[in-house]
């Protein structure tokens, strides 16, 4: 006599059931319950199942809207449970050595005159000189003459140039790229900065190294292609949702342009996280004297790379945490990180030895304050500029020595105040809320604040002072 075989009966997934009800009007015996309590992985009620008189006829399969909420029980499962991939399958199984650091290598230079170059000519031989042989950009004004030159020069070093389709396509490149351990930029202004944003945020989650240069320009929105320090609350403060931060340099002259560019490949693979140089409009096209470093930087390969050899095949580069215990772990490491990358804040400090007014300016504003400075010194006013080199992390460090001896702060800024805001901020996180008064000299739109308006700024409370003290 033929023996029928059992249909099998539903499995819940509890993780991707959202309460809908479908499964319980389909069900003819009434095995399907609203549940009561909540899936603390999704926050959700799922249905509950008492499958005593259930038939296996699986329409409660079929009412499902999930594609693996309701499955049929597997043969020879009893208690599966969901797991991340990563975990899955254990170790690749492989006779590969382990993977070590390939090191770099530092190639001398022969000794040459100094160059006359635009400050995106510059960042994009600095970037040369650091090791960088992928480039991925899409071209935009002001910052497309770095991209040029890298098309130029890429192909002949044995490197790739890519103009990508987007910048959305372009972020994406450099994570593969420097998923891959190789060294890869781009130049981009605000609006192309902006779509890099969710690249960005992946980046960090996934700890990819790789250099952002933002030539700012006149926003929001498109705006125009005037110079701005547009970007900078971008930068320190918007790279992607959740916990993001990156290293943010902030040159003001060609040879910065050079030298900070070298420096973000430095930071970047250090701590394998992307870096920000944030140029502006007039520093990008502007003509400058820049010296060549005496020596270049033949890159190695670091071990965490997938690259692609039977040596690196057991790495795995991911931004994804299923688990919310194993994402905020990743995150307390990456918190860990910011805190070593606090280290790295720089500044530079002109005539502030003794400052009474202390201006706060950097990139392309900051030449005309050192300007007024030097002119207000002429006139016996104890003038200074403190010029951050990184904006994130501020460097409070350098500034709180001079907070005693200063009777006010003027930040000198070509945003409605993003630079002041940094300031603000680095001080209220380290519970400082004693400091001078602090003024603004600000333009916007592509405007730069000029050297006759930030001496007048200085002169006129100087008088305001002189007349309290009579």
């Amino acid at each position: 006599m033929p023996q029928v075989k059992e249909r099998p009966k539903p499995f819940l997934f509890p993780e991707f059931c959202k309460g809908c009800g479908r499964c319980i009007s389909a069900c003819p015996k009434h095995c399907i319950a609203m549940g009561e309590e909540v899936n603390p992985m999704t926050g959700l009620v799922p249905v509950v199942l008492d499958l005593e008189q259930c038939n296996g006829c699986a329409l409660c399969i079929d009412a499902c809207p999930e594609p693996y909420g309701l499955q049929p029980t597997p043969a020879e499962v009893a208690d599966f449970e969901l797991q991340d991939p990563e975990k899955l399958f254990g170790l690749r199984h492989t006779e590969a050595p382990a993977p070590v650091d390939i090191p770099d290598e530092w190639i001398p230079l022969p000794a040459c005159e100094p160059l006359v170059i635009k400050g995106n000519y510059a960042a994009a031989i600095g970037a040369l000189l650091a090791g960088c042989r992928h480039f991925f950009g899409y071209p935009i004004t002001p910052s497309t003459e770095g991209a040029e030159l890298m098309a130029k020069f890429l192909p002949k070093l044995g490197g790739t140039y890519l103009q990508a389709v987007s910048e959305v396509a372009t972020v994406n490149h450099m994570y593969g790229c420097g998923g891959a351990g190789l060294r890869c930029m781009t130049f981009t202004s605000g609006p192309g900065f902006s779509l890099m944003v969710e690249g960005i945020s992946y980046m960090i989650g996934a700890e990819v190294p790789g250099v952002f240069v933002n030539i700012m320009r006149g926003g929001p929105g498109l705006g125009n292609i005037a110079p701005e320090q547009s970007d900078i609350k971008l930068a320190c403060r918007g790279l992607g949702h959740g916990n993001t931060h990156a290293v943010v340099l902030t040159p003001s002259t060609p040879q910065e342009m050079l030298d900070l560019t070298l420096l973000a490949f430095d930071l970047a693979f250090k701590y394998r996280n992307p870096v920000i140089v944030l140029g502006d409009g007039y520093l990008g096209q502007m003509t400058g004297k820049v010296k060549l470093p005496p020596k270049m930087l033949k890159p190695g390969l670091p071990s965490w790379a997938v690259y692609g050899d039977e040596m690196h095949r057991k790495n795995l580069i991911s931004s994804i945490d299923l688990d919310e215990h194993d994402l905020e772990l990743h995150n307390l490491d990456i918190n860990r990180k910011y805190e070593a990358m606090k280290s790295e804040a720089r500044a530079d400090l002109f005539m502030c030895e003794d400052a009474e007014t202390v201006f706060v300016a950097c990139g392309t504003p900051s030449r005309m304050a050192k300007g007024a400075v030097e002119d207000l010194r002429k006139e016996g006013i104890k003038a200074g500029l403190f010029r951050p080199l990184t904006v994130w992390p501020f460097p409070l460090p350098q500034l709180l020595p001079l907070l005693p001896r200063a009777q006010r702060i003027v930040v000198v800024e070509a945003s409605p105040g993003q630079l002041r805001d940094e300031l603000l901020l680095a001080l209220s996180q380290e519970g400082i809320s004693k400091y001078p008064r602090i003024e603004s000299v600000t333009h916007m739109g592509g405007i730069l604040p000029q050297q006759h308006e930030i001496m007048a700024a200085a002169l006129g409370r100087q008088e305001a002072l002189q007349e309290v003290h009579a």
